[in-house]
């Protein structure tokens, strides 16, 4: 079991459920569009949130945001040690760095002082476009030259008495990560922050990013997890949800199962499914929704579901529990399911 850590009030580690992160995309110097952004995430279930800290703007910025984030709030830095100490002075809940670019012992020093005086966590995050020169050259680029450059930073900020510490090691490539993370977890107790940088657009990205993160938790390795999505960061946390949901680590949920469909389906069961998705998705309530499509094997495949629907030719038959509740013409089946869900889901 890694330790746990305290991002705000937010536990990561030491057993607690995997906390899901985000960040936002805009200037945090424009604090209106930040706040507006963190509301968003927050709403779609996101539990820490990152934002880049570019320049002094940005870094005094985050003391605006922070009196209204419904979230920890955790700054982004790269390249400026300085800016770093001053995110911390403004009230960053955590700090991230980046050992390949934050500069030499020194600077790191500067801030682990200033974490220190602060009592906030902080996360090394090591990624293969910015491996230390000296581990890139000993073992080019690779898994092991990600894990080495982390944890010699982790050493100096431990030198220094730094102990709230989080670890990532994130590459484009998903074998590459996966490996990384393997070997740093034989290395240390730390949290683990997992993700795959720079997976891609909304669509290859949940790709790259459900096979790297999933493999990763299904071993038991890992505490705090983002989808990296070149999309909006809301779809960040739908994915996160999805991913989590998938591996049995999120409980209170409505669970909407569907079948592929085939050449017996004669009605839109697709359609349908889509649109009870959209409607279960936000809910906690625990409980399964199965749409199928055709009453060959449906109810039997899905005799477990609290509510279920499938159709036929002379129409659809909705069942609870693989029991036969009623039968409806297929033109009225979507409003008459959709109306036992809404009651499903206490509505």
């Amino acid at each position: 079991m890694t330790r746990k850590i305290f991002v705000g009030g937010v536990p990561v580690g030491g057993g607690e459920r995997v906390k899901i992160q985000s960040m936002t995309t805009a200037r945090t110097s424009d604090t209106a569009a930040v706040l507006g952004q963190i509301g968003a995430l927050a709403a779609a279930g996101c539990d820490i949130v990152r934002v880049a800290v570019l320049d002094e703007a940005d870094a005094r910025a985050i003391r605006i945001i922070k009196e209204s984030s419904p979230l920890p709030v955790v700054a982004d830095i790269h390249f400026s040690a300085r800016l770093a100490v001053l995110a911390i002075e403004n009230g960053a809940d955590k700090v991230r760095i980046n050992p390949g670019n934050i500069g030499g012992e020194d600077k790191i020093v500067l801030v682990a002082d200033c974490v220190k005086a602060h009592r906030i966590p902080v996360r090394v995050g090591a990624n293969t476009g910015s491996i230390e020169k000296g581990f890139l050259e000993k073992y080019g680029r690779s898994a092991r030259a990600l894990v080495e450059s982390a944890l010699c930073n982790v050493g100096i900020l431990e030198k220094h008495g730094i102990s709230d510490i989080a670890i990532s090691v994130k590459a484009s490539d998903v074998p590459l990560t996966v490996r990384a993370y393997e070997l740093l977890s034989e290395r240390c107790d730390y949290p683990l922050h997992l993700g795959v940088t720079e997976a891609g657009t909304k669509e290859s990205g949940v790709v790259k990013s459900s096979i790297g993160i999933g493999a990763l938790l299904l071993k038991g390795i890992g505490d705090t997890i983002r989808v990296s999505l070149s999309a909006d960061p809301v779809e960040e946390i739908y994915a996160a949800k999805r991913i989590l949901r998938a591996l049995g680590l999120e409980e209170n949920f409505a669970d909407v199962v569907a079948c592929p469909t085939c050449g017996r389906c004669e009605w839109d069961c697709m359609a349908l499914a889509e649109k009870v998705e959209r409607r279960a998705f936000g809910s906690d309530k625990r409980c399964k929704i199965a749409v199928m499509g055709c009453v060959v094997n449906g109810p039997g495949e899905a005799a477990d579901a609290d509510l279920g629907i499938a159709g036929g030719k002379d129409g659809c038959l909705i069942f609870r529990k693989g029991e036969p509740e009623a039968k409806v013409p297929r033109e009225r089946a979507e409003e008459e399911f959709l109306k036992r869900v809404d009651e499903l889901l206490g509505r």
